[in-house]
C-alpha cells in the first residue's frame, strides 16, 4: 500500500503542478484552489493518483485535473448537493460525481463555487458522523468457569 503524502508536499506538488501547466489552466487551477480553501479554512489538500490535486475534509471534496482544452474540477458526491448556480455541467448522468469543466476565457463564479464546496463539507460532515463510533465500546466481561 502507498503511503499518503503529507500536506505540506501535498500543497508544495500543487504549486508545482500550476507553475508547469504556466498557461490558462494553470492560472485557473490556481483560482479554483483559492476559492476552495477560502470556502472554508479546515480543507485539506492532498496530492493522489499520480498527479491530481485533492481537496479534503471528513472525506473527499473535488478533484482538479487540466487537461488539453478544459481544467475540470469533479466532486465526489456532487449528484448529492444542491446546485442552485447550476455550476455542474460535466458528468450530470452520473449517479455519485459531478463535474464542472473549465475552459480557456471561462470565469470562476467564486461565491457560487465556495457555496458548492461548503456543501459538499457538510454532506461529507454529516456522511462521517453516521459512521463515528456513539460512544466507547463496551467491554467483555470474563467469561465464568
Amino acid at each position: 500500500m502507498k503511503k499518503p503524502v503529507p500536506v505540506e508536499s501535498a500543497s508544495r506538488f500543487i504549486d508545482k503542478k500550476i507553475k508547469e501547466l504556466g498557461d490558462w489552466r494553470g492560472k485557473m487551477l490556481a483560482g479554483i484552489r483559492k476559492s476552495i480553501l477560502e470556502a472554508d479554512r479546515e480543507i485539506i489538500e492532498e496530492w493522489k493518483w499520480m498527479g491530481s490535486p485533492v481537496w479534503s475534509r471528513h472525506g473527499i471534496i473535488a478533484v482538479g485535473n487540466a487537461h488539453k482544452d478544459k481544467v475540470k474540477l469533479t466532486f465526489a458526491h456532487g449528484a448529492s448537493l444542491p446546485d442552485p448556480d447550476q455550476l455542474f455541467n460535466a458528468g450530470l448522468e452520473g449517479k455519485v460525481w459531478r463535474a464542472i469543466d473549465f475552459f480557456e476565457g471561462d470565469k470562476i463564479h467564486e461565491q457560487a463555487l465556495k457555496n458548492l464546496v461548503r456543501a459538499a463539507v457538510d454532506y461529507n460532515q454529516m456522511k462521517w458522523k453516521r459512521k463515528a463510533p456513539a460512544g466507547p465500546r463496551a467491554q467483555a466481561r470474563p467469561m465464568k468457569q
